[in-house]
């Protein structure tokens, strides 16, 4: 079991970077891009939208989102720029190389979580500004 899970991980990070190039392909439709870029930001972003420590709710997008996200973008992308990227990707994961990481994502992330406790705080005290 351990050592299939092991598998599944090493396939989804070899997929994750076979998005980032096939974004880059020229041959990629404009609406595969947009969904791919949407998901390869926040699959290479270095804080996550559902923090991990929540139980359950945490590991939900790694388990979940995540997958179902490149399955769709992967079942919109040509098949040529495809099998291109999964050769860049497959060296890329080869050669060791660390992922890169994607700070955009990280700070529109951290914006949504700031707006959520703005509007929680709002909601708790709600006359805070008219005094």
């Amino acid at each position: 079991m351990m050592q299939r899970l092991k598998i599944w991980a090493a396939t989804l990070k070899r997929e994750v970077m076979t998005l980032w190039f096939a974004c880059r392909d020229p041959r990629t439709p404009w609406y595969a891009r947009v969904m791919t870029v949407l998901i390869v930001a926040y699959a290479l972003s270095p804080i996550d939208l559902i923090p991990d420590f929540i139980p359950v709710l945490g590991y939900l997008d790694e388990l979940i989102l995540l997958p179902v996200g490149i399955y769709l973008v992967l079942k919109l992308m040509p098949e040529e720029a495809l099998a291109d990227a999964r050769t860049k990707a497959r060296s890329w994961v080869e050669s060791r190389k660390p992922k890169p990481r994607n700070w955009i994502a990280a700070a529109v992330i951290v914006l949504v979580w700031e707006a959520v406790l703005w509007a929680a705080f709002l909601l708790i005290w709600p006359g805070f500004f008219l005094d």
